[in-house]
């Protein structure tokens, strides 16, 4: 990479909000199929963070995008695009999240675009900013942030939906600037399988199964697995090698190997294989955060491992950060970043 292409982080920004469920509350949700003990055990869920009603998914990104600039001291007018990976669950429907942000922080001098890759985005999301400021010229600075909060339709009492129970509730932000020669962003590999397209979804509320008065009460909470057994199966053949596909892709990129990773930014999965893939590449706990306290915050987990390793000085300069994620649909993706 020559020196005037060179694509670095400046810095981060997060917002969480203060309300949460503990494993015992989850337990208690699912009416005793799932014990306090499972929960945390299985599941790896500890708690698992809450919206209120003030907190939806675009205020969110823009409280987050606002402790990104105050942590990278970025003037909101330096930003040229802002890329939007808050989710379509929103406070207004067909509003236009980046947007919101530009508007709120005063980027007058920003576009912004939404972009969706579900919990896959911020890694997606990462390849598109970089590819932008690196192939047009009048872009300098860019702006990634988003805000989640599935978590609202999750209904504990759906036995095929454990692996969503850890959905919480949360903002990110990151800026990537170009001839930034520090936090480098090297290689990213994305690997899609569309035939679990409509494997999982909301299954009330769009054009073909619109809201009705007699439907109401269950529609928001019918985020569900449309196929269970194909979604499940399918992952079971394909999910661990598409993911080591895509980090070995990713090295290769950047012209390293397994071996040089120094921390793993993976996002929030049940326990036993978060434990799995950390065996598989030889990786020790201190060289990652579980995130059993905070959920599983969708796309935004990438950025809150990356932030919370920086903070508690977890990475240092010269480090290699893998950041992992996956996304229903089914989407799963590797990035690496030159720390430092």
């Amino acid at each position: 990479m020559s020196e005037d292409k060179k694509i670095g982080i400046v810095g981060t920004g997060i917002y969480l909000p203060k309300q949460f469920l503990t494993a015992k509350d989850i337990a208690a949700k699912t009416n005793g199929v799932w014990t306090e003990e499972a929960v945390i055990e299985k599941l790896g869920i500890k708690k698992i963070l809450v919206a209120n009603e003030n907190e939806g998914a675009q205020e969110m990104s823009y409280l987050a995008a606002l402790d990104c600039l105050k942590n990278t001291k970025v003037d909101p007018l330096e930003i040229d695009v802002i890329l939007s990976v808050t989710e379509e669950w929103k406070e207004y429907p067909l509003t236009t999240s980046a947007l919101y942000v530009q508007g709120k922080i005063g980027a007058n001098n920003a576009w912004g675009i939404d972009l969706q890759n579900r919990c896959c985005t911020t890694v997606s999301a990462m390849k598109i900013a970089k590819d932008m400021l690196t192939a047009d010229d009048e872009i300098k600075t860019v702006m990634i942030v988003g805000g989640y909060r599935n978590g609202d339709f999750v209904n504990f009492e759906d036995k095929d939906m454990s692996m969503m129970y850890n959905l919480s509730a949360g903002g990110g932000a990151m800026i990537l600037k170009k001839n930034y020669n520090h936090n480098l962003l090297l290689g990213t590999h994305i690997i899609a399988d569309g035939t679990l397209a409509r494997s999982a979804g909301v299954v009330i509320g769009g054009s073909c199964n619109p809201i009705t008065k007699e439907n109401a009460s269950s529609a928001y909470k019918s985020l569900t697995l449309m196929d269970a057994k194909k979604m499940k199966d399918r992952l079971k053949e394909v999910s661990m090698d598409n993911w080591l596909m895509c980090i070995d892709k990713s090295l290769e990129k950047s012209k390293l190997t397994r071996e040089e990773i120094d921390f793993f930014g993976i996002l929030h999965i049940k326990r036993s294989g978060h434990h799995n893939m950390m065996d598989e590449l030889k990786l020790s706990e201190e060289q990652t955060i579980y995130l059993e306290d905070y959920g599983h915050i969708g796309q935004i987990d990438q950025i809150l491992s990356l932030h919370l390793a920086h903070n508690n000085k977890m990475i240092k300069t010269g480090d290699n950060v893998c950041l992992l994620a996956a996304g229903i649909g089914y989407v799963w993706a590797s990035n690496i970043v030159r720390w430092g």
